[in-house]
């Protein structure tokens, strides 16, 4: 009989973790809160559009072909990824842009434009980012950090690579332009860092880019939730939808199972968390079966978390790709960058300014609107729930500040155009996603709160409960949770593996005695 593995929640990296061990042969049972899959990638649909309610930038594609490949099947026959070029268009506060892609030429005069002198910094930056992005994510991103003496073996190299210095930091060095230094130090934003503070580590998120470009995914990002699920449910796993896990039933250090709010019980040798790692210890597991380490202190106190976000989501019955203004992916950027970053990460206070990423799917997709109309997303990172905002009361002129903005400068006689709309703000991450504080990207990417120090992968508690998603190593983005869907597949599997091994070595010593 094949062994039983529960998986609570459906983001990718539940997703990804479902196929992988389905692909093995294990017994996967996947339990959804929400009535479909995606997680932070759920669909939003009203009036014809389909709106990507979260991730919309695919790199490094291969981690999703690789999925498809153990189940012997081909990603080109389930969904189709689109190469973009720009991946970005980055707006400065007077509406001037820049644009970069794989090609160092094009970039280099992108750079020209607005410092000529920076753009032998820029080929300096790629040099060094190079050994960074080999260490931090091909030898590192998919190895579990369960032990210090994990840690203790890579110091050296963090130490060289001077990971104790911010990206924005590390950037410098190279940059003089400030809003060039903005252009290739902004990432962190993705994962739910500020560049002020994240750790030089995640500069490699840019040769990242380079490595393996942008892409979009033909239909949206839910077709490639779709084509995930399809793919478990054809390997034998099954997705429950509707099926709110409440409480992981622990017994002698080990998961036995889950128990739903409709008071079903659903047993399971291995039990994978995909939802909030913090929000999983703190309501899904009785604090009499948590050591210190993951008490109410640790997860209250000790930890600082990402920030929330504000995204409208909004269709328009006025086109407005033709004029080539905006990219698929545009980014504007405050005048106030670093002072509107420091009110949102360490003061948790709204800001009346903002940054924000502007998504255009229909420059590239225009199916995923109807006919003659336009899909947008606007997204502005917020402070989480750690503030004081009233959100009851402030949702709605944010809302509209922002909408006035995009009219003012980019998206002219928008409000009247505006044929549906939706919008979510921290409370959405926190009561419909299940994330402490409505964090948009759970636990804040620093140094202090990477690699070892990050939530593990595997429990210290609980011998056969794992961890997969944004709050766990290696962290937030698309190739962030994959890789934690790698890291805890092989631990199981390492399990496995070893329960076979005792039981051939005593099947050695029966047949010696006898």
């Amino acid at each position: 009989m094949s062994e039983k593995v529960i998986v609570i929640g459906s983001g990718f990296g539940g997703l990804g973790v479902a196929a992988r061990l389905a692909a093995r042969g294990y017994d996967v049972q996947l339990f959804e809160k929400l009535d479909k899959a995606g997680g932070r990638a759920y669909v939003f649909e009203q009036g014809g559009f389909k709106f990507d309610a979260g991730p919309t930038v695919i790199t490094a594609p291969f981690m999703f072909d690789d999925i498809f490949t153990a189940a012997g099947r081909r990603r080109e026959d389930y969904v189709e990824f689109w190469p973009l070029d720009p991946f970005y268009r980055i707006f400065d506060h007077h509406g001037r842009s820049f644009d970069y892609n794989d090609d160092p030429a094009f970039i280099a005069g992108q750079i020209r434009n607005w410092n000529p002198a920076d753009a032998a910094g820029y080929e300096r930056f790629m040099q060094t980012t190079r050994a960074i992005f080999e260490k931090g994510f091909v030898e590192l991103a998919d190895k579990p950090f369960l032990h210090l003496s994990d840690m203790l073996r890579v110091a050296p190299d963090l130490i060289r690579l001077k990971s104790h210095r911010s990206v924005y930091s590390y950037i410098s060095q190279f940059i003089e332009n400030d809003f060039l230094r903005r252009v290739f130090s902004f990432h962190p934003l993705l994962i739910g860092g500020n560049p002020f503070d994240a750790s030089s580590i995640y500069a490699m998120i840019h040769y990242l880019e380079r490595q393996w470009g942008v892409h979009y995914v033909m239909g949206g990002t839910g077709a490639l939730v779709a084509a995930l699920v399809r793919l478990i449910e054809e390997l034998g796993g099954r997705i429950h939808y509707n099926s709110e896990v409440v409480e992981i039933l622990v017994d002698n250090r080990r998961a036995r199972g889950v128990r739903l709010s409709d008071g079903s019980v659903h047993r399971a040798d291995h039990v994978i968390s995909n939802a909030d790692v913090p929000w999983t210890y703190l309501n899904l597991i009785p604090g009499r079966h948590r050591s210190l380490r993951n008490s109410d202190l640790r997860w209250k106190k000790l930890t600082r978390y990402s920030m929330s976000l504000v995204v409208i989501y909004f269709g328009t019955d006025k086109v407005y790709r033709h004029d080539g203004r905006l990219a698929h992916h545009n980014i504007i950027l405050s005048e106030r960058y670093q002072r509107l970053l420091a009110d949102i990460f360490k003061h948790k206070k709204l800001p009346d300014d903002f940054s924000l990423y502007l998504h255009m799917p229909t420059v590239t997709d225009p199916a995923v609107a109807p006919a003659g109309h336009e899909a947008f997303y606007v997204l502005s990172p917020v402070p989480n729930l750690a503030g004081s905002t009233d959100w009851a009361r402030r949702a709605r002129t944010y809302r509209n500040a922002i909408i006035q903005f995009l009219e003012d400068n980019y998206l002219p006689d928008l409000q009247r155009h505006i044929v549906t709309e939706c919008m979510i703000d921290p409370r959405h991450f926190q009561t419909r996603l299940n994330s402490y504080l409505g964090a948009g990207f759970s636990v804040e990417p620093i140094l202090t709160q990477s690699a070892w120090f990050r939530p593990h992968n595997r429990s210290e508690d609980i011998d056969n409960l794992y961890f997969v998603g944004a709050g766990t190593h290696p962290g937030a983005g698309l190739p962030g949770v994959l890789s934690s869907s790698i890291i805890v597949e092989e631990l199981i599997a390492a399990t496995r593996s070893a329960s076979q091994t005792s039981r051939d070595e005593a099947l050695v010593a029966s047949l010696s005695r006898s």
